[in-house]
């Protein structure tokens, strides 16, 4: 077994997970999940984790492995990724990282900032005033105590305005100060990037198609089961979980939840191949319709990058 990585990225519904399983059992490979909500064990149906019969046919590390309650970051993903490559080689396997989070896929490849972990006390604290005083209020008290990094931030960025907040308040240092620093390095073995293209119009079909699958298999059991928890939480906002929350509350009619969270799932799969083409143009890219087609187009890919790593 050589020492490469190959790595399969996508936006939603592109079909990343077949082709990823269609390698491994090709190559005799594992399969280790770079997608954000995968991680988290209490919505493997609407997070498209893989089923008992796909996990038969391949192993698959890092789907369901954390409680909602316990956010994931890129940090904590890629230290647990690189465990899994280093697992893998050792048991003669070939890693194969498929997911759609494209901060996780490069924090792997290009390595991190030394961002220190942040408490769950000082982050459930942050949450609790957002919710108190609203989104406005925590960015000009960000602005007055950290004004170059609120100015690199847009108006109304929740998730990266608690970030910043959370690291000034756990370390006392700006955000900036410790992105500036020397962090986790990326990859030291050789690896292969493959980015799944679709045409838009296929690609809002599949995800519209897999939506209503997904209704069919019970999401709206996962979701109920969720609804304490707290919706700041990172797995809270998976596509489909907001919507479908709101109409478990009572405050709309399912007809119309489905339709929002389409759309919603759309929109995040038009940005997903934006941010792809803006951030991954060396990878190489595959256009086709379906999972079998990328397949047969992927494999000569692949081979050629094992093939010259044995040489």
């Amino acid at each position: 077994m050589t020492k490469g990585v190959i790595l399969i990225a996508g936006p939603t519904a592109s079909g990343k997970s077949a082709v990823a399983l269609a390698l491994a059992e090709a190559l005799g490979g594992s399969v280790i999940n770079a997608d954000s909500m995968q991680v988290y064990r209490e919505l493997p149906v609407l997070t498209a984790q893989p089923t008992a019969v796909e996990r038969e046919r391949a192993p698959h590390h890092l789907y369901g492995i954390l409680p909602v309650s316990d956010p994931c970051s890129a940090g904590r993903w890629q230290a647990l990724a690189r465990a899994e490559i280093e697992a893998a080689h050792e048991a003669g396997r070939q890693p194969i990282v498929v997911g759609g989070t494209g901060l996780y896929l490069t924090a792997l490849t290009e390595g991190l900032a030394a961002v220190p972990a942040v408490s769950a006390e000082v982050r459930d604290g942050l949450r609790a005033r957002l919710r108190r005083d609203g989104l406005a209020a925590l960015q000009a008290e960000l602005s007055r105590r950290d004004p170059e990094m609120a100015a690199r931030l847009p108006a109304g960025d929740r998730q990266r305005i608690l970030r910043a907040l959370e690291v000034l308040e756990a370390t006392g240092e700006s955000l900036l100060a410790w992105q500036r620093r020397d962090g986790l390095p990326g990859l030291a073995q050789p690896w292969c990037g493959v980015v799944l293209d679709l045409p838009r119009e296929t690609l809002y079909r599949r995800c519209d198609a897999r939506f209503d699958a997904m209704l069919e298999a019970g999401i709206l059991a996962e979701v109920e089961a969720t609804m304490a928890a707290d919706p700041e939480l990172p797995a809270m906002k998976a596509l489909g979980v907001p919507e479908l929350r709101r109409y478990l509350r009572g405050e709309s009619d399912r007809a119309s939840a489905a339709a929002a969270a389409k759309g919603a799932t759309r929109r995040y799969a038009k940005r997903q191949q934006t941010w792809l083409k803006s951030k991954m143009m060396s990878w190489n890219w595959v256009e086709s319709q379906d999972s079998e087609s990328f397949f047969q187009r992927i494999i000569p890919i692949v081979s050629q990058f094992l093939l010259t790593l044995s040489e």
